[in-house]
């Protein structure tokens, strides 16, 4: 280190980084558990360490290095968990679209009450039989089929999970049917 303060020359960084790859290596791959993903991060910290070590005041470089080295592993896979919890989200939004799209196709029976059959008789019948069911299935089904509302926004309003919504809406389907099958047999 007294040398490359003396001269300025990276030449003294890299050789006195080299003596250290091993301890870099080993904590990276600790880190990341990965040998190819290890070896593209000690490659890296060298890259970094040229504009690093000119702005801080380095007594032991072994210290120095291990921690420079543990807190940009931890970065890392604090960015990659972000990236990874980004994607969840976007899957959730996909299979949100692709079990919307089949609920749809399920829920012909609904979408024609509300809409092909929409006379006054028919919507007297639905609300009524709607009122009937328990107060999940009721207000998911009014949200998702009524109110045009996504699984997303639903969870948002009421706090039910995912597959809560998706259930309550399925058996509320089923349950108003039936319900409706029961009241015109009147």
């Amino acid at each position: 280190m007294v040398l490359y303060t003396l001269t300025n020359c990276s030449d003294y960084i890299r050789e006195l980084y080299n003596r250290y790859v091993p301890l870099v290596y080993g904590l990276c791959l600790k880190h990341f558990r990965d040998a190819e993903k290890a070896g593209e991060v000690v490659v890296e910290l060298f890259e970094m360490l040229l504009s690093e070590v000119p702005v801080h005041e380095i007594k032991v470089f072994k210290t120095w290095i291990y921690d420079f080295t543990n807190d940009y592993c931890s970065q890392m896979l604090q960015e990659d968990e972000k990236e990874e919890e980004d994607d969840e989200v976007d899957e959730v939004e996909e299979e949100e679209e692709q079990h919307f799209n089949a609920d749809a196709v399920e829920a012909n029976f609904v979408l024609y009450l509300l809409e092909a059959n929409g006379s006054k008789e028919e919507m007297k019948v639905l609300k009524h039989c709607l009122e009937k069911l328990p107060k999940p299935q009721k207000n998911t089904i009014s949200m998702f089929f009524m109110e045009k509302m996504s699984y997303a926004d639903i969870a948002e309003q009421t706090g039910y999970l995912l597959n809560t919504i998706k259930s309550h809406i399925q058996n509320g389907q089923i349950s108003l049917k039936n319900s409706i099958e029961q009241y015109r047999n009147k």
